[in-house]
């Protein structure tokens, strides 16, 4: 069988571990695939030393080129952004009848309903295993392993950086904005983050797994967003001492009628689950299935090598003619998100406030708490003086979010609250 004709557009790190990977393994994967696998052309923003000879492949001068070259068969998308030129690429290529791999969740996030209907139109495969967790086969997981069942929960650690800052702020004691600033200095962080530490990262990746999940139409405006920015030092502590750990979590829930809880936020998480015990830049998902059960997989979820696997692993499928519908079902069969109400969630929360040390404060608090029915389970003050804000920790019982905003509204308000407070679900698997 003639080889495997493979355009490779971006060559950064994980472009890069792909032509490395394909080079050391060849042997292992022409046996695995049924054929050989080889890379015809490249093109990248600039010509620059990569540190490997690129003189065997054509070298493309724009990256649109490879949508329509007759001596290709698969185009190999790493450039990421969800715009050009990584959206016309990808939609030309399928239009034009050439299996498209990519990386890029923000891309698949805003337009991959739109990808994946020309994708079913024109017959033509599109993969993106490598798109969310890194190495961690989590697409192919719930698109064939787990495709007997109906998901009842989907929660993940999707973002390495995030979970390294919350790792190291447990570890050392250092507040968010110190150990940000060491991860941009190793690498794990971008020089501007908020993509990552504003949850975005998480959310786009979260939309793809939901609809594999769930058969629904990926919607950013389904979703509710928070990130780690204002999670300090104290709170990593307090949930320690209390039995949990801090994660950025995305959370995907199927309620009895039906509705669908989606959302991204940090998360007290009980040190006895699996994902409490993902650190450093590791990934993590947690599946509930109504026949299977719990499932739980970890990894690296970024890097050139890790993410490469995934990309291979696409190509080795494409290799095979083992291709399914970009989303597993057809287009018309994904629906419209019904949303549930992110503040009809209930459960168990941790609220820090930062008051006045004054005579009445706790009296005020717990009134306003009593108001807006809300129990409370434990609280805590840190430090005792009179001229300076002290922190009070409170978890309560089981109360819907909405409640728990408004208590938040009306403690904001007080002359005697110095700063805004602090809500986080307190999860209870």
């Amino acid at each position: 069988m003639k080889p495997l004709r493979v355009a490779l557009i971006g060559l950064g790190n994980v472009g890069m571990g792909v032509l490395n990977l394909l080079q050391e393994n060849k042997a292992v994967l022409s046996s695995r695939a049924g054929r050989e696998i080889e890379v015809v052309a490249v093109s990248a923003r600039s010509k620059r030393d990569r540190g490997m000879d690129l003189s065997a492949y054509q070298w493309l001068d724009t990256p649109l080129e490879a949508a329509t070259h007759p001596d290709l068969d698969v185009v190999i998308e790493l450039m990421g952004g969800d715009g050009d030129p990584a959206y016309s690429l990808v939609k030309t290529a399928l239009q034009n009848g050439k299996p498209v791999i990519t990386a890029n969740k923000a891309l698949l996030a805003h337009h991959g309903l739109e990808l994946a209907r020309i994708a079913e139109a024109s017959k033509t495969p599109l993969l993106f295993e490598a798109a969310v967790a890194g190495g961690i086969p989590i697409i192919k997981m719930l698109r064939e392993g787990l495709a007997a069942n109906r998901i009842q929960r989907l929660y993940g650690i999707l973002n390495g950086t995030c979970n390294y800052i919350l790792s190291v702020m447990e570890e050392t004691g250092r507040g968010f904005d110190d150990v940000l600033a060491e991860a941009q200095k190793l690498g794990y962080a971008e020089a501007e983050p908020s993509l990552d530490v504003d949850g975005g990262d998480t959310a786009h990746k979260l939309l793809l797994l939901a609809s594999l999940a769930y058969g629904v139409q990926p919607d950013l405006n389904a979703l509710s967003v928070d990130g780690i920015r204002h999670i300090r030092a104290e709170d990593i502590q307090a949930a320690d001492e209390l039995g949990y750990r801090i994660k950025l979590l995305g959370q995907a829930e199927l309620q009895e009628d039906g509705s669908l809880l989606q959302g991204v936020a940090p998360c007290l998480v009980p040190k006895k689950s699996s994902l409490a015990n993902v650190s450093g830049v590791l990934n993590a998902v947690y599946t509930e299935g109504n026949y299977v059960g719990s499932n739980f997989v970890a990894g690296r979820g970024a890097g050139s090598q890790p993410t490469a696997s995934a990309v291979v692993a696409d190509l080795i499928d494409l290799a095979r003619g083992a291709a399914v519908n970009p989303f597993s079902v057809p287009v018309s069969d994904l629906v419209p998100v019904k949303r549930m109400d992110p503040q009809d969630w209930t459960g168990e929360f941790y609220l820090r406030l930062v008051v006045l040390d004054q005579p009445g404060v706790i009296a005020d608090i717990a009134a306003i708490l009593r108001d807006c029915s809300i129990s409370i389970e434990s609280l805590i003050q840190r430090g005792r003086d009179p001229d300076q804000p002290v922190t009070v920790i409170i978890t309560t019982h089981e109360i819907k979010r909405r409640n728990m905003e408004q208590a938040s509204a009306k403690m904001a308000a007080l002359k005697t609250v110095a700063a805004k407070p602090l809500i986080l679900p307190l999860l209870k698997f």
